[in-house]
């Protein structure tokens, strides 16, 4: 064994004392008592699986004044995520393999933590499907426009699926009518009326279609960022090979809640109501939802305070998605079951990946928490290059110590691996 850890564990949906041994990055023994040449005893505080973040856009290439694979990783790996998968709106699209092989080869240079990169599908790349499966972690389909949108079509939805299928790779959909949007589309001066201008109608006929193209196709198939009551609703009796996710800002902010700075909160889909929210946070506590993925999709402060219509849409959320729910646990509001499932096991399960859980045979991807230690959010704290958070004084619990396959990559604070160390997994 390289290295053995003792502590108070996540093992099986319960907390118990043990130690467990890393050979070669995975975890090789889960025992009451095992020792080696180094021994890592970490007391009273809580070991549990490091997240997985299923939805990031760390802007690179061509955007890498609002982020890159460097800043977005170590942001990442602050927040207890030790692997991330990156959405194909940048500059270039990721759209064909040269700009995929491109991006897989410069996230490989600049990541702290292991990573996904998805392939965009749009009208001409349909027939490229199988060529992209081989060096993609997965596809995207944008049904509705948002920031560098690669639309798709919808009448070619159902021949999308079909020609996934056959890679037993998982598509996620941004689920937002395009007609619809273009029906509502009007001048906006705050979150009301983007609220409105992006209405819950779009998401459920995005939905409905999404339904329809799938049946008879075993694709993998995952709804991002679900925003409102009427699309939760829909979700209940969804097919198995069906998921989807929520985000921090949608489960933990409404247009109520957000009097100042509203361009900050400027999101797709957009921030809805206080009945949404709640709608939202019951759906995590009562097993409707897979996944919490952090959509971090960051801009400078200089652009979000543009004036309404201009300010571009996007949230960051990597680094303080894990800790925000960490201290929700501390106050009851969610269960740690509930918890892992969501940011850790399930995640992994939808990508296929060998993470999730302190389990023999995976990856020893893992955080340590000291579940007393809350703090405020401060955005000069964190580490993503847009230098802004919508959850500044918020409390939260940041992990003491990250491993990514056994290796310390945070320690007290303080990054211990170099730029390249994360892995390209998922192809």
């Amino acid at each position: 064994m390289d290295l053995t850890i003792e502590g108070k564990a996540f093992i099986d949906g319960i907390f118990e004392n043990c130690c467990f041994g890393i050979k070669d990055g995975k975890i090789s023994q889960i025992k009451k008592i095992l020792k080696s040449d180094v021994h890592i005893n970490f007391g009273n505080k809580l070991i549990i699986p490091a997240g997985v973040d299923i939805h990031v856009h760390f802007r690179d290439p061509g955007l890498t004044h609002k982020e890159d694979f460097s800043t977005g990783s170590i942001a990442a790996a602050f927040g207890g995520i030790s692997c991330f998968f990156d959405m194909p709106n940048t500059i270039p699209q990721t759209t064909n393999i040269e700009t995929l092989s491109d991006k897989v080869i410069s996230a490989g240079k600049k990541s702290y933590v292991d990573f996904g990169i998805y392939a965009g599908i749009v009208d001409d790349n349909i027939n490229n499907i199988e060529v992209l499966a081989k060096k993609c972690s997965g596809f995207k389909i944008y049904l509705g426009s948002s920031t560098n949108t690669l639309l798709l079509n919808k009448n070619k939805l159902k021949t999308s699926f079909k020609k996934i299928s056959k890679t037993n790779k998982t598509v996620l959909l941004h689920a937002e009518d395009q007609f619809c949007l273009k029906k509502f589309k009007t001048k906006k001066i705050d979150l009301t009326d983007y609220y409105r201008s992006r209405p819950a109608k779009c998401e459920e006929i995005s939905i409905k279609d999404i339904f329809s193209a799938s049946q008879g196709i075993f694709s993998k198939i995952h709804i991002c960022h679900v925003s409102s009551c009427e699309a939760i609703e829909m979700l209940r009796n969804r097919p198995k090979n069906i998921s989807c996710g929520v985000t921090p800002h949608h489960l933990l902010l409404s247009i109520e809640d957000c009097p100042d700075l509203q361009t900050h909160y400027k999101v797709n889909p957009p921030i809805r109501t206080i009945l949404d929210k709640e709608a939202l946070f019951n759906s995590i506590k009562n097993g409707f939802v897979d996944v919490i993925e952090s959509d971090h999709a960051p801009h400078t402060i200089d652009e979000k305070d543009l004036d309404f219509d201009n300010a571009p849409s996007g949230i960051p959320g990597v680094e303080t998605m894990f800790p925000l729910f960490l201290y929700l646990v501390k106050k009851e509001a969610l269960s740690w079951q509930r918890l892992i499932y969501l940011l850790c096991e399930r995640p992994a399960e939808i990508l296929g990946l060998s993470k999730g859980k302190i389990e023999v045979g995976r990856d020893a991807d893992l955080i340590v928490v000291d579940i007393k230690n809350d703090l405020k959010i401060k955005a000069k704290n964190l580490h993503s290059k847009c230098n802004w958070t919508p959850f500044e004084g918020w409390k939260a619990i940041f992990p003491s110590h990250v491993f990514v396959r056994g290796e310390k990559i945070i320690e007290d604070n303080e990054i211990q691996v170099s730029q390249g160390f994360g892995n390209f997994v998922g192809a």
